[in-house]
């Protein structure tokens, strides 16, 4: 929310009051509280009237330092809260005649304790940002509506990210965004999936822990501070010491939570029926068949949503028109070595026999005046499922278990953006407060259903909505995207910002949901969906299997879903690091470079895991210009080389794409390429790229760790596994050897 009209004057009806001067510092173990009024204290008679803000600050782990505002604390507390590692940190406190200040690790606040009011984040003696006269706010609208704001400055050069799936440009600097989940599709400003956290490239993040609203001006209303406000009576906020990219989002997401590991079926290919399509079994096993025919592996079939009868959205139960053996047709699906997704989401219809049963039960979202909340907006007379109340969630799950016990393996979470306001939770919870945390509660249920009956080795959903939080129940995917090459860079922009935010696997529609792609769009976009973290053809009103396109599209979607899968060993143990560490598999190219400045705003080409850079064909007639780092990176279809720093610019045909290797890195291939759930490290090659004399490479593959010497011209491998000694070593470009049951090759691709 803007609160000022130019530098100088606040807007109609807005007034400000803004700390001045430290009155008083305490501490207690680890913590700092401040009392700072808002105007000067020249007499006693100043000590009569306020208000005062009370700042206290706290570390919850190391380079992490929290800071909470707080004008009045008599207001009444009312959830949701984000889940935020609540221990404390190994923090001190210490007092001169200057600072008071506290330090978690390699980050210290200090604030002035005389003169004007300052705050000040400082690393290895360096500031990372800071607060100072009329940054730190309480402030009221024409209206009375009461906010609380805080402004921290920008260095200049400095580029922000992430705040959640955000589909305009990859760096926020200049642009006003609230945190407000909304179903808007991947053209406007809205997003599904909005995180109150930003990320910068000098050395720090920062979380803004409220679940509600949150309005951010990043280098908007003051060019070089981001500013961000809500309108409480307290506000938290924590920021988070690097220095890299990549070690804030490490402890951003050890902070907020990890993400779960997605079994490795779910990184094959996704089919599905697509959305108001006609199909019945025939349809679906006409698909599958013809996938097979053509040699096209296929690891999931989804169900969309006409699997249910039109009207009864949701009831859980398959169309008996349609689908009138329900279990059977799953078990012939799954004969073929398929697993199944069915749609679903937390929506109830007013047909739905569940609407009756829920409202009876009390598990359906009510106005504060007791009645079911319901509009027609998706479903005539439709409800939502109260996830604050545990007997709803229960209820919710049990039709669920139904499904699982049928044979579904997992679920399309959809919807969970469009929440009301205007209602009264089971368990009190403040409805702005829950409307973007909705989602989170209902991801949760349906992942919990899977962890209990499929193991954890097993949960996967594919989800729409998110904040903070919701990367714990992985997969998400980008929305309703059209066919365009527009939308198709915008949904790259949507996943790059999302993984910039904590979340490790993401995917969208190959082709685009709205609309039907020309051949040309559909062919590129399935070299860019092949080569994202999770893959998914599907569309709104007409199919997606390739040969609908043309015979070339089921050329292009064979080579491109073979390479992925036998590239497995190398992206499943991308995706162990986005569960270890909360590095996203698809990285935006700062994330991997963070001091090269050419990389600081690169939006159309990404670093998939740490060692390949993906740049998309976003034209017709396959021209692409990307940008290389420095170093001499290899063409990994072609064996071609490119050295950096530099723009490049090539033409492609449908079956290639930009996919180089990284200087120095050493590529696992797998032996397999039509399944992505296979024994990575047996029989797997180790292609080394640009290794240097003298140079050592580790490698994890699959639990086994290979670690690969070049000594002059000879390359020496040795194995981690202690049943299968590797002793390797090799003239020129290849080694070979067996061992146990595994087959290693190691090939020298270039000197």
């Amino acid at each position: 929310m803007k609160f000022t009209d130019g530098y100088w004057l606040l807007r109609e009806g807005v007034t400000a009051a803004h700390p001045v001067e430290v009155l008083d510092v305490t501490s207690g173990p680890g913590s700092l509280e401040i009392h700072a009024p808002t105007q000067p204290i020249r007499h006693r008679g100043d000590l009569l009237k306020g208000p005062v803000v009370t700042i206290t600050a706290h570390a919850p782990m190391p380079d992490v330092i929290g800071v909470t505002l707080t004008h009045f604390e008599g207001e009444q507390p009312r959830g949701p809260e984000f889940e935020v590692r609540a221990g404390e940190g190994a923090a001190q406190v210490s007092y001169d005649e200057e600072y008071a200040t506290l330090t978690s690790g390699a980050l210290s606040v200090r604030v002035a304790r005389g003169g004007p009011w300052h705050v000040e984040f400082l690393a290895h003696g360096r500031t990372l940002t800071s607060s100072g006269p009329k940054g730190m706010g309480i402030m009221r609208d024409a209206g009375g509506s009461h906010y609380l704001r805080e402004q921290l400055g920008l260095r200049v050069g400095t580029s922000v990210y992430g705040l959640g799936e955000r589909f305009g440009p990859l760096v926020k600097n200049g642009q006003v965004v609230d945190m407000w989940n909304a179903d808007g599709g991947t053209a406007t400003e809205q997003a599904y999936k909005n995180v109150p956290f930003y990320l910068t490239d000098a050395g720090y993040g920062v979380f803004v822990d409220h679940p509600g609203r949150v309005s951010f001006e990043v280098g908007s209303e003051a060019v070089s501070r981001v500013q961000f406000s809500v309108e409480s009576q307290q506000l938290t906020y924590y920021v988070i010491h690097g220095p890299t990219p990549k070690d804030i989002l490490r402890t951003y997401t050890a902070l907020t939570g990890r993400p779960a590991l997605p079994p490795a079926w779910s990184f094959g290919l996704w089919l599905s029926t697509s959305f108001t399509t006609s199909y019945d079994e025939e349809t679906v096993t006409s698909f599958i068949d013809g996938m097979r025919e053509r040699e096209l592996p296929l690891s999931v079939f989804h169900f969309d949503c006409f699997w249910m009868r039109e009207f009864n959205w949701c009831d859980f139960r398959w169309d008996p028109r349609v689908f009138p053996d329900p279990e059977g047709m799953l078990a012939r699906l799954k004969e073929k070595g398929l697993r199944i997704s069915v749609w679903i989401n937390p929506y109830i219809a007013q047909r739905s026999p569940l609407f009756a049963e829920g409202k009876a039960l009390g598990h359906l979202l009510r106005k504060p005046d007791g009645s079911v909340w319901q509009w027609d907006l998706w479903q005539p007379g439709m409800a939502l499922v109260d996830f604050t109340s545990p007997d709803a969630r229960d209820w919710y799950a049990a039709k669920l278990e139904a499904l699982l016990a049928q044979g579904v393996d997992c679920f399309k979470t959809d919807f969970g953006e469009r929440v009301p306001v205007d209602v009264a939770y089971a368990d009190g919870s403040d409805p702005e407060r829950m409307h973007n945390y909705y989602t989170y509660l209902y991801n949760r249920t349906v992942f919990e259903v899977l962890r209990k009956h499929r193991g954890e080795a097993e949960a996967v959903v594919f989800a729409r909505s998110a904040t903070a939080g919701s990367q714990r129940f992985p997969v998400h995917w980008g929305g309703d995207c059209e066919a365009t090459y527009e939308s198709m860079a915008e949904s790259l922009r949507g996943g790059l910002s999302l993984g910039m935010s904590g979340f490790g696997f993401w995917s969208h529609d190959i082709g685009g949901f709205e609309g039907t792609p020309s051949p040309a769009l559909f062919k590129r976009w399935i070299a860019f969906g092949l080569l994202s973290s999770h893959s998914r053809l599907h569309g709104s009103s007409s199919y997606r299997v390739p040969w609908l396109f043309d015979e070339e599209a089921v050329d292009v979607l064979r080579l491109f879903t073979r390479l992925k899968l036998s590239l497995m060993p190398y992206v499943y143990e991308a995706a162990r690091a986005a569960y270890a560490e909360g590095v996203p598999v698809m990285r935006a190219m700062v994330l991997e470079f963070p001091d090269d400045p050419g990389c600081a705003h690169l939006e159309r080409q990404y670093m998939l895991g740490p060692d390949l850079l993906v740049a998309p064909v976003f034209s017709d007639d396959g021209d692409v210009s990307y940008y290389v780092p420095e170093g001499t990176w290899t063409h990994f279809l072609s064996g071609r080389t490119v050295t950096g720093p530099r723009w490049v610019r090539e033409r492609h045909g449908f079956l290639s794409v930009p996919l180089l290797v990284r200087p120095g890195a050493v590529i696992p291939v797998g032996a397999v390429d039509d399944r992505p759930d296979y024994d990575h490290a047996d029989g797997v090659t180790l292609r080394a790229y640009g290794l240097g004399r003298g140079t050592q490479v580790t490698v994890a593959v699959g639990g086994v760790t290979f670690t690969v010497v070049r000594e002059g011209n000879t390359l020496r491998a040795s194995s981690s596994d202690p049943a299968a000694p590797w002793g390797l070593a090799a003239q020129g470009r290849e080694v070979r050897a067996r061992a146990g049951t595994g087959f290693l090759s190691l090939e020298l691709e270039s000197d």
